[in-house]
């Protein structure tokens, strides 16, 4: 029976690969490269290629890149249009298994970042399996994720003594009252919506293109950094025609030793 890996592999930096993505790499017959549309689509393709020159001996291996729909917005509420992109996404994946698999090969999606965070690759799978028209094992290998890189290049750690860690987007966060802003990792904000915290004692660590040649940092008050930040935004994503920041929240705690 075929078989198809989720190889997490971090945000950007080979580096990041864990000994076990490796050499799982080093097993799989097909690498399934997805390509989106939109600027900045081209550079994820890049880096995934680059992964792979890195740790594999040219010739042992297939690349085959598939192109997949376009997340149509605006048209259904969010929940339902991330529903729909997913399942026309999981057919273009099931036609690679069904159509570029000899039988008995293994195959890989390489993930940004780690296949179980605010990534959609296990449940596009499930649902392939589902429909029944095929069927492979699949299994997941963890990579790094922007969290952990995020924290380690501002020296802080995640967890702070007796608190939880929230982990949301940009669009939840525009839900949040100041009283509810503790300690919290924001992913996703194509909205910049810590502008709405900007007047509070409220400290930020940002970055942006983490792992990769471009990153970008910045730690401090957000009332004081909160225009550098803005700024930054607005010149990068002019540079490189796409921008993917993390960035966390946090009031200040005197319980931390």
């Amino acid at each position: 029976m075929n078989k198809v890996y989720l190889i997490g592999i971090g945000p950007g930096d080979p580096d990041y690969l864990t000994v076990q993505a490796i050499n799982t790499m080093r097993k799989i017959d097909v690498f399934f490269l997805l390509e989106k549309e939109g600027e900045g689509c081209k550079d994820f393709l890049k880096m995934r290629k680059k992964v792979l020159e890195r740790y594999l001996e040219s010739g042992k291996y297939r690349i085959v890149v598939a192109r997949i729909p376009k997340r149509k917005k605006g048209g259904n509420p969010y929940v339902e249009e991330i529903k729909v992109w997913r399942q026309e996404t999981a057919a273009v994946i099931a036609g690679l298994i069904k159509n570029e698999m000899k039988e008995g090969e293994n195959g890989a999606l390489l993930v940004w970042g780690d296949p179980s965070l605010y990534d959609g690759h296990l449940e596009m799978l499930q649902h392939i399996l589902k429909g029944g028209a095929i069927n492979f094992e699949y299994e997941a290998i963890p990579g790094i994720t922007s969290i952990q890189v995020l924290a380690a290049k501002h020296k802080i750690p995640l967890n702070r003594i007796g608190e939880s860690i929230v982990i949301t987007t940009g669009r939840k966060l525009k839900e949040y009252s100041t009283d509810e802003v503790t300690n919290v990792i924001v992913l996703l904000d194509s909205y910049s919506a810590f502008k709405r915290f900007q007047d509070t004692n409220i400290d930020i660590y940002w970055g942006s293109y983490l792992g990769t040649e471009d990153e970008i940092l910045i730690s401090g008050k957000l009332k004081d950094v909160i225009d550098d930040i803005k700024k930054l935004k607005s010149e990068a994503k002019k540079k490189k025609g796409w921008l993917m920041d993390t960035y966390i929240l946090r009031r200040s705690n005197k319980k931390s030793v």
